[in-house]
Parts: structure tokens; C-alpha cells; sequence
């Protein structure tokens, strides 16, 4: 399999640390949508990343719509979201507060980057900001109930909502460093640092530099 985009996406990330999870193969084809629009458009029509192309040529597009049809391939003994019952309304849940807090983050960024100053309205970055914070403070809740060993949706191995949540707080401190979330958040915090000395996560790590 491919993987079409780049690591500082949490997006593109997710997809890469889930693929290390369950263990599928993967090669990563670095590239980013603002750099190189035309090489991505080729592999998908909305020019976004991820997109991941199947060892059959198929090419699937969004992280949850490419998740959703690996957790499928790898069938319920390896698969990170449970395929029914609460334990999977819970794992979805807390995925999407992970997925929420990683995409405010962004907007945030995305405010201050691509606008004149001029143009910057502080009140909508603070608004996202606060949404962050909402969503990881959810996170951390649970990473204080997980302890030393456990994990954020309370199952038995690591699922799509550890994942998730890691990597959204991984990029929301990589990109919001003002809003101080180790500090703030330090059980989250913890828990991200046991999980980003994984393999899965250490394989696909966030880049220094964006």
C-alpha cells in the first residue's frame, strides 16, 4: 500500500500509526497539498491528503472513511474500533473528540497563517483554542482514569481512540505552543508520552520543523 501525504498532518499520521498497529505494510509518499497540489490532485480529486492507494490500485480518501475500510480488512481480532455495541459507541466517541481537538487546532493555526495581519480575527482564533482545550481536558479525564497501563476508551489493547487522541495532542502542541497543553493537561500529557514510545508512533514521528 501507499500512503499519500506527510507526517506533521494528523490526519495523514493516524492513518500511518493505525497501519502500524495492525501491522500492514505501507510506503509513505511524502508530500504536502500547499507545495505540491498537482501530484496529490492526481491521486485524489479534492487535492487532500491522506489517500491511501491498495495494493489492488484502489484509492480510498479521508481518514475516517480510510479507516473504517482498514479496520474491515483486519477483521474483528485487529481491528482499533470494536464493530458493535457500547464498547464501539465509546471508542467512536472519544476518537471524534480526539479528531474535533486536532482539527480546531488547525483552524487555529490556519487563521494566523494564510490571512494578511491585518485581516487575522483573534476572537475566532481564541474561540478554536478554547475548543481545543475543551476536548483534551475531555482526553486527559480519561488518561488520569487510564493510569500507568490502561488506556483512554477503557479496552483492553490500544484502539482508534488512543491512537487519535495521541496524535491530536501531539499536533496541537507541535502547532498551538502558547496554549501550554503539557502543562495544563499532565495526565494527558503522560499518557501521550508513554504512547509516543511506541514503535507504531515512533515509526511516524511529527516533524520538527513545519
Amino acid at each position: 500500500m501507499k500512503l499519500i501525504g506527510n507526517y506533521l498532518s494528523p490526519y495523514v499520521r493516524r492513518v500511518a500509526v493505525s497501519l502500524n498497529e495492525m501491522g500492514m505494510a505501507f510506503e509513505l509518499e511524502q508530500l504536502q497539498v500547499f507545495r505540491s497540489p498537482d501530484e496529490v490532485r492526481q491521486y485524489n480529486p479534492l487535492v487532500r491528503i491522506p489517500t491511501l492507494i491498495l495494493d489492488n490500485g484502489e484509492v480510498l480518501v479521508e481518514s475516517y472513511a480510510i479507516l473504517d475500510e482498514l479496520d474491515q480488512m483486519a477483521g474483528s481480532e485487529t481491528c482499533l474500533t470494536p464493530l458493535s455495541g457500547s464498547e464501539r459507541r465509546h471508542v467512536m466517541k472519544v476518537t471524534a473528540v480526539g479528531v474535533g481537538s486536532m482539527e480546531k487546532a488547525q483552524w487555529a493555526f490556519y487563521e494566523g497563517r494564510f490571512r494578511p495581519e491585518e485581516k487575522v480575527h483573534k476572537p475566532w482564533i481564541e474561540h478554536n483554542e478554547e475548543q481545543v482545550l475543551g476536548g483534551l481536558g475531555y482526553l486527559n479525564n480519561l488518561a488520569e482514569k487510564a493510569g500507568d497501563s490502561g488506556w483512554l476508551a477503557g479496552t483492553e489493547r490500544v484502539s482508534q481512540a488512543d491512537i487519535t487522541g495521541v496524535v491530536g495532542y501531539s499536533f496541537a502542541k507541535a502547532i498551538r505552543p502558547t496554549l501550554e497543553i503539557a502543562t495544563r493537561l499532565p495526565y494527558l500529557a503522560g499518557f501521550a508520552d508513554r504512547c509516543e514510545a511506541l514503535e507504531i508512533f515512533s515509526d511516524a514521528p511529527i516533524p520538527t520543523q513545519q
